[in-house]
């Protein structure tokens, strides 16, 4: 027979997930970072040649950080519920 969860063991299990989400982004978002940096320090043919993929990283590093912001809301409502 399946143990039903309750309320604290749902809102314990969302707010690991909200956790792992935040990271997750975080992640992206330095790497997104660091590649731009990357190009940046490249020749300038080289940027040239990046310049439609660095546009590109400029774009999801922008999503990413959007993202991220709504999941640290959505995390802190977790976190209020649970007091």
């Amino acid at each position: 027979m399946e143990e039903k969860m309750t309320r604290q063991d749902i809102l314990v299990k969302s707010l690991d997930g909200r956790e792992q989400e935040v990271m997750h982004y975080q992640i992206n978002i330095d790497n997104y970072t660091l590649a731009l940096a990357e190009i940046e320090s490249m020749s300038p043919d080289d940027r040239a040649e990046l310049s439609a993929f660095a546009d590109q990283l400029r774009n999801l590093l922008a999503s990413e950080k959007l993202e991220q912001k709504k999941a640290k809301v959505m995390l802190t409502v977790i976190k209020k519920q649970m007091e």
